[in-house]
């Protein structure tokens, strides 16, 4: 039998001396007491340490009745294993004992075979507790873990595909699949002036007001933010939750962002930078999913409206937002705009015919 530690809680010196030596002989390290108020001091103290405890009814200062319903009271210690040890035979006093929680109930003198298996079972009661309590300590680490590595997985990427990640239908979305989504797509304009001339910390600065602006937008307009790349920032609606009213979305959004970059653009002025903004946005199908390789995933769009918005954007002049024929056509009775006739893009064998938005009706 694996060693343990037991306590004896009696107020006879002889008995103490008598079960010390027993138990002793069985491999267990004991430690003795002599009534059940020092028990409940020692127990309380070090309740990791005592594999088992024999308990004598009869004491003074606190009786093991007492004793008994104390600890099983007291979570810290009511999961070690307690043998009633006792000269009590009476079948009263045995109820009352196993009522209050006690595993046994031995009457001395005791039969060293008795206590033994008595002892054995009351100690592999005490290690499939103590496994119990190890698994579930582990248990609520790896879920404090898993919690605090989805918390910092949401400082990485748009709330929306954070919880795609961590959600059971989420791997059909990741896999890949085909849906109408908005594009919008952000940069600055005058930034490769700026970087010629400004210290890079400065450049990291103005990128980051920009980046926080623009991200709280995303975030206040339920957008999916697919990637920065320096200044350019690309975002789409209607993926990986579905919007009815995507476009809108996308059009109030970029509204809301030209609006809080004037302010930032003042600021820049101020300290000889001279930036401005071009937003293009389109509509159209895409196909989605994780893009990338093992180590390193991204969930992204590709499709002919992510180039569209793409293009709109680079077109677009400081402080204009540039919407697709097709965007335009499905808020047309929501926003003013300004035609900017057909533009010659990148990639596109015809003219794209294209709209400025001045602001919503």
């Amino acid at each position: 039998m694996s060693a343990g530690v037991a306590l004896v809680v009696d107020d006879s010196r002889v008995n103490r001396l008598v079960l010390v030596r027993q138990l002793e002989t069985l491999g267990l390290e004991v430690m003795e007491v002599e009534n059940g108020l020092e028990a409940l001091e020692l127990l309380r103290d070090r309740p990791a340490a005592f594999d088992v405890v024999l308990l004598d009814v009869i004491m003074p200062e606190l009786d093991g009745y007492a004793t008994l319903e104390a600890m099983k009271s007291d979570e810290t210690i009511r999961h070690i294993p307690v043998i009633i040890v006792s000269g009590v035979e009476e079948l009263e006093s045995v109820v009352r004992c196993i009522e209050l929680g006690a595993t046994d109930y031995l009457v001395k003198p005791i039969e060293p075979s008795i206590l033994r298996a008595r002892i054995n079972a009351s100690l592999a009661s005490k290690r499939l507790h103590d496994l119990e309590a190890e698994y579930l300590a582990r248990q609520t680490s790896l879920n404090e873990t898993i919690e605090r590595q989805k918390t910092e997985l949401a400082r990485f990427l748009s709330p929306q595909i954070a919880q795609l990640i961590s959600s059971s239908d989420g791997e059909g979305l990741l896999a890949g699949h085909r849906r109408q989504i908005t594009a919008v797509f952000c940069d600055l304009r005058g930034l490769t002036s700026f970087a010629e001339q400004a210290e890079p910390e400065e450049l990291v600065a103005v990128l980051g007001e920009y980046h926080t602006m623009i991200g709280e937008e995303i975030i206040e307009h339920a957008g999916t933010l697919e990637h920065f790349a320096g200044d350019g920032v690309m975002t789409f609606f209607n993926d990986p939750v579905p919007q009815p009213d995507h476009v809108e979305r996308a059009v109030r959004m970029s509204l809301a962002i030209r609006d809080r970059f004037q302010p930032l653009t003042d600021g820049w002025r101020k300290r000889g930078y001279e930036l401005g903004l071009g937003i293009g946005i389109a509509v159209g199908y895409a196909t989605l999913g994780r893009i990338g390789f093992e180590g390193r995933y991204d969930y992204g769009a590709i499709g002919n409206v992510v180039i569209l918005a793409s293009r709109l954007s680079s077109q677009a002049a400081a402080n204009q937002i540039l919407l697709s024929q097709r965007a335009h056509a499905m808020v047309e009775g929501l926003v003013e705009v300004e035609s900017v006739g057909e533009l010659s893009l990148k990639g596109f064998s015809r003219p794209v015919p294209a709209s400025n938005v001045l602001a919503v009706r």
